[in-house]
């Protein structure tokens, strides 16, 4: 069983209550819990959220929620605990201020986790040139297998002899239920809190991060201005 996961929470510190913002006339939550549905690469889609406010409109929309601690950290703890009170073999997080994902990459996420070729699965896309100094744009490094070598905010890899192609980690990741659980019982690492990059945990505990290829979103939501952004793309695409 593949069970599909929206951590959402109202405590935002630069958009307070953006998973339910009004975009074109749903609340932002909903949005992306459609295309997981629609990715059809799941059994099970669900909210995992520590705010009544929030599992009261995923329930009026027809949608799954689980209420959750308000205590995590990071949305990979949020699932942990999803992980141990829903029986499935894989867990895809799919973040809750990403309304523009695509179906496609939700399923490329899974189809990565289920080949079993490492416990953690995640997307890459191609980075522009003028995206590489973007602290806000995450790179990933790969081998030859597309196995993650390591994540940096920074312009990695540096261009000391040529420049290779660059790519973009998309912030979508897949789990066992082993790799959760442990996860959640690592305190953080030296990595982890230097770049501000959850994902560096496994990689600094020994854990494969399997990578696949999909398609980059426009534009996740941290602010109401990139929400109004966003609006605005969804409206030339109706």
């Amino acid at each position: 069983m593949v069970a599909i996961v929206i951590p959402a929470r109202m405590g935002s510190t630069r958009f307070p209550g953006k998973p339910l913002a009004d975009l074109c006339g749903k609340p932002m939550v909903q949005w992306v819990y459609e295309r997981a549905a629609q990715s059809k690469a799941g059994d099970a889609v669900l909210v995992a959220t520590p705010d009544r406010e929030i599992a009261e409109a995923v329930q009026a929309f027809g949608g799954e929620a689980m209420m959750t601690s308000n205590e995590h950290e990071t949305g990979t703890d949020r699932i942990a605990e999803v992980a141990r009170r829903l029986d499935a073999e894989f867990y895809v997080n799919v973040q809750g201020d990403e309304p523009l994902i695509r179906p496609e990459t939700i399923r490329a996420c899974a189809e990565a986790l289920t080949r079993r070729t490492a416990p953690v699965a995640s997307v890459y896309d191609s980075l522009a040139e003028t995206e590489a100094d973007d602290p806000n744009i995450v790179k990933v490094v790969m081998d030859r297998n597309e196995r993650a070598l390591y994540f940096s905010r920074a312009g990695i890899p540096y261009p000391r002899n040529a420049r290779l192609s660059l790519w973009k980690h998309i912030g979508i990741y897949g789990y066992t239920r082993e790799a959760l659980q442990s996860f959640a019982a690592w305190p953080q690492t030296p990595l982890e809190r230097t770049e501000g990059l959850e994902q560096l945990r496994f990689l600094e505990n020994g854990f494969a991060i399997q990578m696949a290829r999909g398609q980059g979103t426009e534009l996740a939501v941290d602010t109401p201005e990139q929400l109004e952004r966003v609006k605005s793309i969804m409206e030339k695409e109706q």
